[in-house]
């Protein structure tokens, strides 16, 4: 084996990634040394590079939507072998003895570490990753159409899982996880609401062909009220314009991990008991439950495909909402 790798590395933040060979890393106690086939682009990756998300390790590799192939162990791998395919999450590790993660909530333990941010990620031909966080993934799907699943699809669960039993639901902001979670909400036979940048008839029409009912303007009220809205925007001014559209009791989750500041709003829109409340990346649990559900409603992933050293290229669509879905670097085709 070849003792470098290709990578797309952020030596600084507001800096475009440069394709770099670096040294092949070595699998520590309980981590796997993993071969990438496919990692998807995110708008975290995206916070990161603008310097949004403060303090990440520098220089960095990017990615935390991995799909890849167990090459090797370190001393004491139990849950893996050689030759499996796993996916590697946001959540890199935990300390697995703090309350949070006692209490099974490891996405508020206050030394997690995270893939692509505190450790290299997917953006490379190879990396490691702890045992305890990589996850078996469902045979049905190619590399690239399973490594959306790993964050937009996770996120997308779990802000479902927080809206609670919401019979109308409506998403702010239609790429990568709403696009994901409307199939599952539709699976669970609920109505989806699909509000987009105003006037963006094309994503409008990609919600409605997953099974939104409605889909308008985020600048718009739906039909009737909602009883829960989801906010894949991170747009502060969203959250007033999500109460306005919540019925007494509804509740409004902010999904993102960076949102803009939000605006003041009167008291009014949060009375009745309406709740905002915000998504902390995800749990093992999480993981476990969506990748055991997503070949069952069957959810369908659409991806855009870039070779990995297309990277700074995918990121630019995706800022640009140039992204029908989800944009995946297939480290395996040539560049």
């Amino acid at each position: 084996m070849d003792a470098t790798m290709r990578a797309m590395v952020l030596r600084a933040p507001g800096q475009p990634l440069r394709e770099e060979r670096l040294s092949l890393p070595s699998p520590g106690p309980e981590e796997l040394l993993l071969r990438v086939r496919a990692c998807a682009v995110c708008r975290t990756d995206l916070h990161v590079v603008d310097g949004e998300l403060r303090h990440p390790k520098l220089p960095l590799v990017l990615g935390h939507e991995v799909v890849a192939t167990v090459v090797a162990a370190g001393e004491g791998v139990t849950a893996f072998s050689v030759g499996t395919r796993v996916g590697v999450p946001w959540l890199g590790w935990s300390c697995g003895q703090c309350r949070f993660c006692v209490a099974g909530r490891e996405n508020l333990c206050d030394q997690a570490r995270f893939t692509g941010y505190h450790v290299d990620g997917g953006y490379a031909e190879f990396m490691v990753a702890h045992q305890r966080f990589c996850f078996p993934l469902p045979s049905g799907y190619s590399d690239v159409q399973a490594a959306p699943l790993l964050c937009a699809g996770l996120i997308g669960f779990r802000s479902l899982r927080l809206a609670g039993e919401a019979e109308r639901l409506g998403l702010y902001g239609f790429g990568a996880a709403a696009h994901l979670v409307t199939q599952v909400a539709r699976y669970r036979k609920r109505r989806v609401f699909a509000f987009t940048h105003p006037g963006d008839d094309r994503v409008q029409r990609f919600a409605r062909e997953l099974g939104a009912e409605w889909a308008g303007g985020s600048d718009m009220l739906p039909p009737e009220p909602l009883d829960a809205a989801i906010l894949f925007a991170p747009v502060g001014a969203l959250v007033p314009a999500a109460l306005r559209a919540v019925d007494r009791g509804g509740v409004v989750v902010c999904g993102g991990i960076h949102m803009s500041d939000i605006p003041a709003f009167p008291y009014s829109l949060l009375w009745e008991e309406r709740v905002v409340r915000s998504v902390a990346n995800l749990t093992r649990a999480d993981a476990l439950d969506f990748l055991a559900l997503a070949p069952s409603v069957p959810v369908r992933t659409e991806v855009q495909v870039f070779p990995l050293s297309a990277a700074n290229e995918a990121l630019a669509a995706l800022r640009e909402g140039h992204v029908r879905g989800a944009a995946v670097l297939d480290v395996d085709a040539e560049g």
